[in-house]
């Protein structure tokens, strides 16, 4: 299957300070994020390739929308980001983050699509100040109050409670 991200750098290579730009809108589908959190919606990539003497720079961003739920409330979230991109490309990467020309082609969809991946919140918040679920009866407390008694202290802590009480009385 052809990506529109595989870019022909022949002419860059020939003349180190060259520059490409690609500016596309690619189908999420095409980066194929299988059960991610990445929407359908299309992503957006706007890259500046520059040539090397050693390779090809590609600096630029890419945006795309990510969903999820918040970790306390568990309401379902999605937002917009977009993410910087600094990458290199050799013939022979020398480096262990570089990736590889090939054929005199570059791929720049794994570079794209890890990014991206990078850059999904791992425990988004609905709100700084969401409050969650209610540990006794379970009820989301952002959208009512409870009547449960959280003064409750696990068992497991209690044998702190009495330590605290000891050292505020020292008698």
């Amino acid at each position: 299957m052809a990506t529109p991200l595989i870019v022909n750098v022949v002419e860059l290579l020939r003349w180190p300070g060259t520059t490409k730009d690609v500016v596309l809108s690619i189908a999420s589908t095409d980066l194929e994020f299988g059960e991610s959190r990445i929407s359908d919606e299309p992503i957006d990539v706007n890259l500046h390739l520059e040539a090397l003497s050693n390779g090809v720079t590609v600096n630029g961003t890419t945006s795309a929308t990510w969903v999820g739920e918040c970790r306390r409330c568990l309401a379902p979230m999605s937002d917009r980001m977009t993410v910087e991109l600094s990458e290199l490309y050799q013939q022979i990467p020398d480096d262990s983050e570089a990736y590889a020309i090939n054929n005199d082609q570059i791929n720049l969809l794994p570079m794209v699509r890890e990014n991206l991946l990078l850059a999904v919140p791992l425990g988004p918040l609905c709100r700084e100040d969401c409050p969650g679920f209610c540990p006794q009866c379970g009820k989301d407390l952002s959208q009512t109050a409870c009547s449960c008694d959280n003064s409750v202290v696990d068992p497991r802590w209690a044998a702190l409670e009495t330590l605290k009480g000891a050292l505020k009385d020292p008698s």
